[in-house]
């Protein structure tokens, strides 16, 4: 498995990154928050990859971050989303974005972007909702702050709250308070807001 390529940037597009490591040029195909992130061709670069292999050939896919690739391995994860559908997924939105829209069940705006239908929507709501909770706030945060935000939600859930409140709620209370580090903390301010 390949977990990740390092070099210098021979070429770019918005679909497609080049990088050569060690005289063999990769090529890897990227959503476009990925190719917003690479430097200048000519740039070290590292992009984070899913090497895929089929009956058909094999495809690298590559990422700048973490939360990029772990999206895509869970939306390939979903029945019925390949690859090139996960990737299509990840450049019409932000992974925080899309983290959100699939916690909070809003298959429609999954369904917005191009070549998702609705019935493929609702399966990625239905078969995410658990599982990304973390990475809708990962945008800003650092992985810390990841996990008291997921944590926080997951509490606010279990009183009672629904997804997209509890979502809200802890989202507010971290905008205005960026010294909230710990679970206790969060849900404690989100309750107070109330």
């Amino acid at each position: 498995m390949i977990a990740y390529v390092r070099g210098v940037l021979g070429e770019k597009s918005p679909t497609t990154a080049v990088v050569e490591a060690a005289g063999v040029g990769y090529e890897m195909l990227i959503p476009l928050s990925t190719y917003e992130r690479l430097p200048r061709e000519g740039g070290e670069v590292k992009l984070l990859a899913f090497h895929s292999v089929r009956e058909d050939g094999e495809t690298l896919f590559g990422f700048a971050t973490e939360n990029e690739r772990e999206l895509f391995t869970r939306l390939t994860g979903v029945s019925g989303v390949g690859p090139k559908t996960a990737l299509a997924i990840l450049s019409g939105a932000s992974v925080s974005e899309l983290a959100s829209a699939i916690a909070s069940r809003d298959a429609k705006r999954i369904s917005a972007i191009k070549g998702v239908g609705k019935k493929t929507a609702e399966k990625i709501c239905v078969e995410l909702r658990d599982k990304v909770s973390a990475l809708a706030f990962s945008g800003d945060l650092s992985p810390v702050k990841s996990g008291v935000a997921a944590d926080a939600v997951t509490a606010l859930r279990a009183l009672g709250f629904g997804d997209e409140a509890s979502a809200k709620m802890v989202a507010d209370v971290l905008a205005k308070n960026p010294e909230a580090d710990d679970v206790e903390k969060v849900i404690k301010l989100a309750l107070a807001s109330r």
